[in-house]
């Protein structure tokens, strides 16, 4: 007769134990996990906002027009009476999709540049620095209205600019991390040992370097929020009556003294995405 074992990390006490871990790790960094849980709302926002609103972001109703936040509305309603907590909502998996084309974008270009600068050096270095520096005195967001003017409105377009608007600090940050894995005595051994120059960049010197480039991808997405929702404020994102989180500040700008929550729930949001992606890009930065 054949006794079937339970593994040892399916029994009652070892679950007892990783619930014990995952309650030392919450409260030794609550902050850090309300961070993570904000982030995982939001993303579930973007992909399946209907689980989570029943409201149509669109569709308004004039006899329910400016209600204040209730249970009904938690967000309340505009002057058409839709729903703003759905248009948030539903407006969620535009901010975050552009957000997420304008980090990558930043990386993509900005690490190919650091890697190329500070691995090649010399003359070529200096030229490339010199024009990262141009880029890095103008402010971003005024580089990315810059941008986007030329390229035309729309939320594709946004993601460009900011994107365009991220490379230099992304180039800078590989540059600096290439500048010493390029010295280290692996790399030099490497050349040592016949390998050409694609391996040791491939090899050695891009996956030594790319840590810090993704921690400050991590950060750049919440400048990345708050670059895209302003944007959107200004009217260069969807237009309306699409949802957005930018726009949807926009919309009650004019009725801030009598209907305030309008806009500012809103712009709470992306505060506070904004501050937990940051606290996220933080502790990764730690590790």
């Amino acid at each position: 007769m054949t006794v079937l074992e339970i593994p040892a990390d399916t029994t009652p006490v070892a679950a007892e134990q990783r619930v014990r871990r995952v309650a030392r790790a919450v409260v030794a960094a609550p902050g850090l996990t309300l961070s993570w849980l904000v982030i995982a709302t939001v993303v579930a926002w973007a992909l399946a906002p209907s689980w989570f609103t029943a409201f149509d972001p669109n569709e308004g109703d004039s006899d329910a027009s400016f209600q204040a936040p209730s249970p009904a509305h938690w967000f309340g309603t505009d002057r058409l009476g839709r729903d703003l907590l759905a248009r948030t909502i539903h407006g969620t998996s535009t901010t975050v999709s552009a957000t997420l084309i304008a980090v990558a974008l930043g990386f993509v270009i900005g690490a190919s540049i650091g890697l190329f600068s500070g691995f090649v050096g010399g003359r070529v270095d200096a030229v490339v620095m010199r024009f990262v520096d141009v880029l890095l005195a103008i402010p971003a967001l005024l580089l990315a209205m810059t941008v986007v003017t030329a390229l035309g409105y729309g939320t594709l377009n946004i993601a460009v600019a900011v994107g365009i608007s991220a490379v230099a600090a992304f180039a800078r940050v590989m540059r600096s991390e290439v500048l010493k894995v390029a010295r280290s005595d692996y790399v030099e051994a490497a050349y040592g040992s016949g390998a050409g120059f694609g391996r040791v960049v491939l090899r050695h010197v891009l996956p030594n370097s790319v840590s810090a480039v993704l921690s400050l991808a991590a950060l750049e997405c919440g400048t990345a929020v708050l670059a895209v929702a302003a944007l959107g404020f200004l009217g260069y994102g969807a237009p309306p009556p699409e949802p957005e989180w930018g726009l949807a500040v926009a919309e009650g700008r004019d009725f801030l003294a009598t209907y305030p929550w309008i806009s500012i729930l809103p712009g709470v949001l992306i505060a506070v995405v904004v501050l937990s992606t940051n606290r996220i890009g933080r502790s990764l930065g730690e590790l």
